[in-house]
């Protein structure tokens, strides 16, 4: 069990050959490396604790490359590192440490979900405590106590991991000099437990992970219990799983009653500042470190993070060494090497983490802090996921890129750029009892899901509640880049909905097989759903102050959809879908306004009568966000 709850946390599920090259690396590392154990004092007594690795070589000195986790630093102390950093990282020589955040596993403390950081925490304030001032006491004590170390440190994660990177940049130690923030959350809110205030019901499982105090030091997981509340029982299909829960609510009485995270998240529905103060990016500012952030353009997870961390610092430090890479993957997959790189069925090219590993985290490291090498990297590193090629961009999003608008029109048309009927009016029935499912084949219970991000639409548009917008055969390719808005005008007889938004790529009747797929997945005609979002109608104007609907009034409703990349090539159709439930990836509105959702009852949920307009605009490109309304 401890084994399948490493690999789910860790968001590796390597195969066979992966596997091999793990106990490969395994071997190198006892190699050419020495295991310290170290428990590291912090400036208010509590002490954490931290997995060294130190090269075995003494004829020269290194610099320092540290992952910080809530999944358990004694998990790397067998001499693996689990696939981050990758071969290249450990074969060049660092003094590799893994150590236990505050609260978790063989570390002091409580632990928090986002600490909320403290302004100004350096050297000067030796009495509170967040993650940058135990990142800068870690650093601190190490660059004094570690021998033959070069007096530099880089700093890198994946995940959970990846925020405690990004919370390493304000107030840095001087010694940090290069961080890579990768598949970073950034703000709960709008990423990972949620989306645009949305719940993220397929998390629901994650709540034994996150929300229960260990009562002392330990190398054990001491959630087991309560994550076999919901593991325990096997279930081969999720979507009926989750629907015969019922409302939310009776999650909380059945499984999360004692979690204190699932408390905070059922007591703070709004963004409010028990939320306001856990957004790290209002504090990324004036950053000194050379900073990586990483991405996958499929990463169902983590896709609002690594795109806003890496905006935020460029608006607030414009001098800074900031540069970011989106590749064709699932969260984390980065550090997976599959050799044929797929996401769900569709295949993108060979090789592609290796070349991310090997010619630009290795390179990004090397440079700043080794001095070797010239370092090369863009501003902005994009995997276009049409064309299937990498493309480098001096900034992001993208000038030299024009943007286009969608517009709607009757009997499901879709235009690029060329304003179809404003008076036309596209409605349908939402049903929570009956929700859209979120992928087109049965999963068992997931902690995440995740291949849903690439999957084929072809049966969400056979439903009565899913509109279905395409445009004729493209004669000419049509290439998206930047920020996605969709600007929806809508109506309902109820007085709350969702808006679940999808772009969407539609596959030539022709178009071949892929070797990797079973033979019953049929490419010809696929849609490719290739970015999507949803939005809480109730926030529309505020997060912080969420308001019903008038029924039957049209109402504006603005949902961003996150950055894309993508080339529409000539022969495919660009298709949008627009629905109300997508479940149980995004928990169900019950569609009429109540207070908090976490807490509606079986009678709140009720059918609605939602009506689109077609003076709805897609706009994709340039810097479409709005202002979050608090």
């Amino acid at each position: 069990m401890r084994l399948i709850i490493s690999i789910i946390l860790f968001g590796l599920v390597p195969g066979l050959a992966s596997a091999q090259k793990i106990n490969e690396d395994s071997l190198y590392m006892r190699g050419h490396y020495e295991k310290f154990e170290y428990r590291i004092p912090m400036r208010d007594g509590a002490k954490l604790f931290t997995v060294v690795y130190m090269p075995k070589d003494k004829s020269k000195t290194y610099p320092i490359l540290m992952n910080r986790t809530c999944y358990n630093a004694s998990g790397y102390g067998n001499f693996k590192t689990h696939g981050h950093p990758s071969r290249y990282l450990v074969q060049d020589g660092y003094i590799l440490v893994f150590q236990d955040v505050r609260g978790r596993y063989m570390s002091d403390g409580l632990f928090d979900n986002m600490t909320p950081n403290i302004p100004g925490n350096d050297t000067k304030n030796k009495k509170d405590i967040d993650e940058s001032s135990d990142t800068w006491d870690t650093i601190d004590w190490m660059v004094k106590n570690l021998k033959g170390n070069n007096g530099k440190v880089g700093i890198y994660g994946i995940s959970y991991p990846g925020f405690y990177s990004a919370a390493s940049l304000p107030d840095a130690h001087p010694a940090l000099k290069a961080c890579s923030p990768q598949a970073p959350i950034s703000d709960f809110f709008f990423d990972d437990f949620h989306h645009m205030g949305a719940y993220l019901q397929s998390y629901t499982a994650a709540f034994a992970v996150f929300g229960y105090q260990k009562k002392d030091t330990t190398r054990n997981d001491w959630f087991i219990p309560e994550i076999m509340r919901f593991y325990g029982q096997s279930p081969k299909d999720g979507y009926d799983f989750h629907l015969k829960q019922g409302p939310l609510k009776n999650i909380t009485e059945k499984y999360h009653h004692d979690n204190f995270f699932w408390q905070q998240i059922i007591n703070h529905p709004n963004y409010d500042t028990f939320w306001q103060k856990r957004n790290l990016l209002p504090h990324l500012n004036n950053i000194k470190p050379a900073v990586l952030t990483v991405g996958g353009w499929f990463d169902a997870e983590d896709l609002y993070g690594p795109l806003n961390i890496y905006k935020t610092i460029e608006k607030t430090t414009p001098g800074a060494k900031n540069s970011i890479v989106m590749g064709p993957w699932g969260h984390g997959d980065w550090a997976n090497e599959k050799g044929k790189s797929t996401h769900n069925h569709i295949y993108f090219g060979d090789s592609i983490s290796t070349f991310f590993q090997k010619e630009i985290e290795r390179s990004f490291f090397a440079y700043h802090l080794r001095n070797e090498g010239d370092l090369n990297l863009p501003e902005a590193y994009m995997f276009n996921t049409g064309k299937k090629q990498w493309e480098k961009f001096d900034v992001w999003p993208p000038k030299d890129i024009p943007p286009l608008k969608l517009y709607f029109g009757e009997n499901g048309k879709l235009s690029v750029d060329k304003p179809l009927d404003e008076k036309a009016t596209f409605e349908y029935i939402s049903d929570p009892a009956k929700p859209v499912p979120y992928t087109s084949e049965t999963e068992e219970l997931t902690f995440t899901p995740r291949d849903f991000m690439s999957d084929d639409q072809r049966d969400a548009s056979k439903r009565p509640d899913v509109l279905t917008f395409e445009t004729e055969v493209l004669t000419d390719e049509v290439t998206m880049a930047g920020e996605i808005l969709a600007k929806l005008k809508v109506a309902m007889s109820g007085t709350d909905a969702d808006f679940i938004v999808k772009l969407i790529d539609v596959y030539p009747a022709d178009h071949p097989n892929y070797e990797h797929n079973p033979k019953n997945i049929v490419m010809g005609g696929y849609q490719q759903l290739v970015r999507s979002e949803t939005f809480r109608g109730r926030f529309r104007n505020s997060f912080e102050k969420p308001e019903p609907f008038v029924p039957d009034q049209i109402t504006d409703v603005n949902v961003p959809l996150q950055d894309v990349l993508h080339t529409f090539k000539k022969g495919h159709k660009i298709m949008i879908q627009i629905h109300s439930t997508w479940f149980p990836y995004i928990d169900r509105n019950p569609q009429q306004y109540v207070e908090n959702i976490y807490k509606a009852g079986e009678k709140d949920f009720i059918k609605s009568s939602i009506k689109v307009y077609g003076s709805s605009v897609i706009g994709v490109g340039g810097e479409q966000q709005v202002k979050k309304g608090f």
